[in-house]
């Protein structure tokens, strides 16, 4: 039966990579016709129902995965990104928290709760952690567009300029890396514009 439900669980993992979402799916609730009490099923399922953007489907799926098991690190950390999709940054740190004491040091979580704290108005501390996140991981192009994203917002445009130009290094055909990169470029010069103007 464990194996049985390993192989399932493999073969819908590869499923997902291949973005055969609502097949991966099908194998999970396959899993769940025998054993309702399988967290990672429902995990898997929570997963690809988030790259499918049906988040109601997904929360379902994600809490009953923690209502089996609490400590799940990715089930916490998976209900907190769907929560920062939403715009529910509050209730996405309490789960990327709880991710980040289960997993401590996991890029992909610190780069959540970076930019979930980041966006509900921590923005030091976000910042902090996307560091964090990037000295983790410093080719992973995830992390360098939100940590270039928040400095931009923040008009530190040297540092945002120099995140986005990596990405471009890692990914030449990185479109929303090079529409970021003019961004910067522009509103850096908007805002010295503005700075000589007021200085006047």
């Amino acid at each position: 039966m464990a194996n049985e439900r390993n192989l399932l669980i493999k073969e819908a993992e590869k499923l997902k990579m291949d973005g055969q979402h609502t097949e991966a799916i099908a194998h999970c609730e396959k899993i769940l016709y025998t054993d309702l009490h399988c967290g990672e099923a429902y995990e898997e399922i929570g997963d690809n129902y988030l790259s499918l953007r049906e988040y109601d489907k997904a929360k379902k799926a994600l809490k009953q995965a923690i209502k089996i098991n609490a400590r799940s690190a990715n089930a916490n950390y998976l209900l907190g990104f769907l929560y920062s999709a939403i715009g529910d940054f509050n209730r996405s740190i309490k789960y990327l928290e709880i991710a980040d004491g289960y997993e401590t040091n996991h890029p992909e979580i610190l780069r959540c709760l970076g930019w979930s704290l980041y966006h509900d108005g921590q923005r030091q501390r976000g910042i902090v952690l996307l560091e964090r996140a990037l000295a983790l991981s410093p080719q992973d192009s995830l992390i360098l567009s939100d940590l270039g994203v928040c400095y931009l917002n923040s008009k530190k445009f040297n540092r945002a300029g120099q995140l986005f130009k990596n990405i471009l290094q890692i990914e030449p055909n990185n479109e929303k890396a090079k529409e970021c990169l003019n961004a910067v470029r522009f509103f850096k010069h908007e805002y010295k514009k503005l700075k000589e103007r007021d200085n006047i």
